[in-house]
């Protein structure tokens, strides 16, 4: 079906190069995979977000959810031995409505701000263990 390609005799070196650059440039962190069963559900007014078995993961995530109120309510549980999670809510307007380290387990109330599309923002470093939170419409 494939017909077998002669290769040149520098593309193996590069290749090789190649891959060595990107696992370095991920600074040899683990991401989120199967094993750690994350679940976000982003329902109207009820962001939901969950995490297990995490082993030294560095990443980024972004999710949005819709908010028909001006305020939120931030709920976290966490069992993180190390790293960071910083967690960022932003309104309709990009404004920062709260930003904490999920390791802090500071549960409360966003600032005021836009109704609409909000984002929430997830930046692991280097985090072990398991964390959950929830960010609702404020009623």
């Amino acid at each position: 079906m494939f017909k077998q390609r002669k290769s040149h005799p520098g593309y193996r070196s590069r290749a090789l190069v190649a891959v060595a650059v990107l696992v370095v440039g991920c600074g040899g962190s683990n991401v989120i995979g199967p094993d750690n069963q994350l679940e976000a559900n982003s329902a109207t007014d009820n962001f939901q977000f969950q995490v297990s078995s995490l082993d030294n993961v560095s990443q980024t995530l972004s999710y949005t959810w819709e908010n028909t109120g001006t305020q939120a309510v931030v709920d976290i549980s966490q069992a993180i031995s190390a790293g960071t999670v910083m967690l960022t809510v932003r309104d309709a307007d990009g404004a920062v409505m709260y930003q904490d380290d999920v390791r802090a387990d500071n549960d409360g109330d966003t600032s005021v701000g836009t109704a609409g599309v909000w984002r929430v923002e997830l930046q692991l470093e280097g985090v072990t263990g398991t964390f959950n939170f929830r960010v609702q419409r404020k009623t």
